[in-house]
């Protein structure tokens, strides 16, 4: 590695597009990684939310830290492994696992400016409305304890969020449990859940707990998967995008 180190900086933006959501752009040494790319920086909650990932620490972490727009099963997406290494925190084995010809040089950064630029990025949580708080509590808690929709035979795949859309969330389930994306045989399952003023911690443990006492299958939409498991449980195979009908 260079003598020289880099320097962090992390910017929230909301790009000019309908497709696109908020983005965590990592700027090193003042070059946008990403941009006049095809890559969509990873959004705040997932980066600066309750999972902490940006922070370094001396065992490893892969972190998800930009996507194409499609599912990482096709076109893949950025990984890069965060650690601590004394004073230094390093960012290194960029890749996409789909793109073999993707590459970032691995950067150094001081841990004293990596940690205050990571600490005053979480803290700025202008970009943060309550139902992208309420979202990133309840993935924490579906996360946490999957034992509830263990008993539907479903698994949390994610839970989105739309700064254009503050009074809704989306729970995205995968069925059955531990499926992979074996041909024919799972389903991604879509639920819309209103979100309202009211305490989102309070709002996220409600419905955690509906989730847990109501079969979410009964209710969902099919968003995915496949068409053939779909007819045979008796599911409507869905339009291109169900979520905006």
């Amino acid at each position: 590695m260079a003598d020289t180190l880099d320097v962090l900086e992390l910017r929230i933006i909301c790009p000019p597009t309908t497709e696109v959501g908020l983005e965590v752009r990592p700027i090193i040494g003042g070059r946008d990684v990403f941009a006049d790319s095809p890559y969509q920086s990873v959004e705040p909650r997932h980066l600066l939310g309750s999972a902490r990932l940006l922070r370094a620490t001396a065992a490893p972490r892969k972190v998800c830290i930009a996507k194409t727009g499609c599912v990482e099963e096709c076109c893949g997406a950025v990984h890069v492994t965060i650690r601590r290494e004394m004073d230094y925190v390093l960012w290194t084995d960029w890749h996409n696992p789909m793109d073999k010809d993707f590459s970032v040089a691995d950067c150094r950064f001081s841990a004293a400016q990596y940690d205050a630029e990571v600490a005053r990025a979480e803290a700025d949580r202008r970009w943060q409305w309550p139902g992208a708080l309420v979202a990133d509590l309840l993935e924490a808690k579906l996360t946490e304890d999957g034992s509830g929709l263990a008993a539907w035979d479903c698994e949390l795949e994610a839970i989105w969020d739309c700064w254009k859309e503050p009074d809704w969330i989306d729970v995205v389930l995968r069925h059955p449990r531990n499926c992979g994306e074996r041909k024919d045989h799972w389903l991604q399952l879509g639920i819309r859940l209103p979100i309202s003023a009211d305490d989102p911690a309070g709002q996220a443990e409600r419905l955690q707990a509906r989730l847990a006492a109501e079969d979410p299958r009964a209710t969902a939409q099919v968003w995915g998967g496949s068409q053939n498991a779909a007819e045979k449980l008796g599911y409507p195979w869905p339009p291109e995008y169900p979520w905006e009908s």
